[in-house]
């Protein structure tokens, strides 16, 4: 059976966009796939975390991931400081890159913009950390937003550097695999901006914890405009708060965005928020519930990491300790 790595970083908590970008297609991937699930917390400290910050939302996530239909008991969740093979490989990866590649990495220079020299090291040098987190279990697919795709070109060019330098073919190519339909939400104050764990307000985003009187409320307050729902898509495009609502509830019917709009032309907002919100409080509410029963018993969830912890390094050990044997450690 083809493996899968992937990972989200346990820093804030997940909301609607990760839910229809990747989690929800976690799910459905455990059907066809051997599946390692990763809550990359090393990659988390490339910018300061508060220590006790960073524990609870590690284990918030791992609680919505439960919640929302991963399997530990049929495939792998763990947190990645727990399974040392990750920052060995990792090491091995940053002396086979090459500077050029990393300097090339868009997402690096989307992040520190002009302040480059402030950043920590990490920061520049996670790419290829992320390599080492996929090819530590030789994984051949990768679930990954287009915006990732760069990522995955630098850990096949890892990979492949890696055999050519000595003269091997350990590592496997990578495949990624881009659902053909990810939603792209965005922020419910501001249409032009992605939806995100990290912006400041709290109304921008349904958050997976969220109550249904929370999730009612924030898509009450949600920005749109005045005029009523168009009746065609290029109707939209310049109204993009308009467009995003529309373009979630496309995303949590399963209908496109043509017959939303066929549904609910020349309707306001209100009658169409009263549905939209209905149709998210039936979708998240249920995780939300059940995440936080989880979350009142944290030393089971911890012991559920610590199994999967102890599964992945079973895989990766072996891996990782025939890379070091290549490379010329003493093992």
């Amino acid at each position: 059976m083809p493996r899968i790595f992937s990972g989200i970083q346990p820093t804030g908590i997940p909301q609607l966009g990760n839910y229809l970008g990747a989690i929800r297609n976690w799910v459905h991937l455990q059907e066809e796939f051997e599946c390692l699930f990763c809550l990359v917390d090393m990659h988390a400290i490339t910018v300061w975390q508060d220590p006790a910050k960073l524990k609870e939302q590690t284990l918030q996530q791992a609680a919505i991931l439960l919640a929302a239909g991963i399997n530990p008991d049929q495939h792998i969740l763990f947190n990645q400081s727990a399974v040392s093979a990750h920052a060995r490989l990792g090491w091995i990866f940053s002396c086979i890159a090459r500077i050029g590649w990393l300097n090339r990495m868009t997402q690096f220079k989307d992040k520190v913009g002009k302040d480059r020299e402030k950043h920590s090291a990490g920061l520049y040098v996670y790419p290829t950390l992320m390599a080492a987190d996929i090819l530590a279990y030789k994984a051949t697919h990768v679930p990954v937003g287009d915006d990732q795709k760069q990522h995955i070109e630098l850990a096949n060019d890892i990979a492949q550097k890696f055999n050519y330098d000595y003269q091997t073919e350990f590592f496997p190519q990578i495949k990624a695999l881009i659902p053909p339909a990810a939603a792209r939400v965005m922020s419910l104050r501001d249409g032009t901006k992605k939806m995100s764990k990290s912006d400041p307000s709290a109304q921008s985003r349904i958050e997976l914890l969220d109550t249904a009187d929370d999730i009612a409320q924030k898509i009450r307050r949600a920005k749109t405009d005045s005029n009523p729902l168009p009746g065609t898509v290029a109707a939209l495009n310049e109204r993009p708060e308009a467009r995003n609502l529309v373009e979630i509830y496309a995303a949590l019917s399963g209908v496109s965005v043509d017959n939303v709009l066929l549904q609910f032309e020349g309707n306001g907002f209100g009658p169409f928020k009263e549905k939209l919100t209905e149709l998210v409080v039936a979708t998240i509410d249920p995780i939300a519930q059940k995440a936080r029963s989880y979350l009142k018993d944290p030393d089971h969830i911890k012991t559920i990491l610590h199994t999967g912890a102890e599964k992945a390094k079973a895989i990766a050990d072996p891996i990782v300790e025939e890379v070091e044997k290549i490379v010329g450690f003493i093992r």
